[in-house]
């Protein structure tokens, strides 16, 4: 039997630890990849056939986006708000990525099957945060006897 990975996630006892995960997993990745960004602009933007200014600007904007999820994830309960952003902002990432695929980027085979994994990744976190947000949500208005 196979279960909603992100429905089971809304249901877990104790969301805000799993959303803490996420937010952590989420900055962690952004910052290995704005640091490889940064690092490496030259050699990787030949690989991925983007230019290394464009990957220099892409690396710093990861590397303060990455900095400001890894505070949300280190709250005790990350407030809903802030939250929210960084899913919306993965969303638009990922939407970004493919039509920037489609209509301006020029990229090499590795660089266009990069460009979808790193898409498909940052939706996925995305629905993940979304789902243990939710979960969190419920989980404060139970506690305070509140009706759902």
């Amino acid at each position: 039997m196979t279960t909603n990975q992100p429905a089971a996630l809304a249901r877990t006892a104790e969301p805000q630890p799993m959303l803490r995960r996420l937010l952590a997993l989420d900055a962690a990745v952004t910052g290995a990849n704005a640091f490889a960004y940064l690092a490496f602009s030259g050699p990787l933007g030949r690989f991925l056939g983007a230019g290394s200014g464009l990957l220099l600007g892409l690396g710093a904007f990861l590397a303060a986006y990455a900095g400001c999820v890894a505070l949300l994830a280190a709250r005790t309960r990350p407030p809903a708000l802030g939250v929210r952003a960084v899913v919306d902002a993965n969303l638009a990432w990922a939407a970004v990525s493919f039509v920037a695929l489609v209509l301006w980027l020029t990229p090499t085979t590795a660089g266009a099957v990069w460009t979808v994994l790193q898409a498909l990744t940052v939706a996925g976190f995305a629905l993940l945060q979304y789902a243990a947000l939710n979960g969190a949500s419920r989980g404060v208005i139970a506690k305070s006897g509140s009706p759902r």
